[in-house]
């Protein structure tokens, strides 16, 4: 399987200490050039921990007019993500920020975000609860989602009963 990710997933994780979790769900994953620059420019300690993940390769990208034309429209490391799975043609493209999901799914990417990737941990007992782990995203990692979402969130991993729902 190939998985290529954009930034947030690894960052995000890797702020709360939980980078393992996508070695435990998806085994390696491949990061473009810009990817792996903006990872490297944060001052946060876990960083060491990423560069020196064996199951995370840098993979270059080949410019093309597609390229060109996404980063008119997301940030460098999203479209070397995007441009990267495309030329990959990767089974699954790790990605959170709304805009860049919906132009990977134009392109008929398999989009995945960080909030799944909780739903996945937990379905395979890597972790026991979405919801502690979802808190620290927020509070340590500055994740940001609405309310809703959260709510969605934790309903879907059956961890916010009926009542919390009004």
């Amino acid at each position: 399987m190939i998985v290529v990710s954009d930034t947030s997933p690894i960052l995000s994780l890797t702020l709360i200490g939980r980078l393992d979790l996508l070695r435990e769900i998806y085994g390696s994953i491949v990061i473009p050039e810009a990817v792996r620059q903006e990872i490297m420019v944060t001052d946060h300690s876990g960083v060491r921990e990423v560069a020196q993940a064996d199951w995370i390769s840098t993979r270059p990208i080949e410019p093309d007019v597609v390229l060109q034309l996404l980063q008119r429209e997301v940030d460098r490391g999203e479209a070397e993500a995007i441009g990267l799975a495309v030329q990959l043609k990767a089974d699954v493209l790790l990605i959170d920020e709304r805009q860049a999901r919906q132009l990977a799914q134009y392109l008929e990417l398999h989009v995945v975000g960080l909030l799944d990737v909780l739903q996945e941990a937990r379905q395979r007992h890597c972790i026991a609860s979405v919801k502690p782990i979802l808190d620290d995203l927020i509070t340590r990692a500055r994740f940001r989602l609405s309310r809703k979402l959260y709510q969605r969130t934790l309903q879907t991993a059956g961890e916010l009963d009926h009542a919390h729902l009004a």
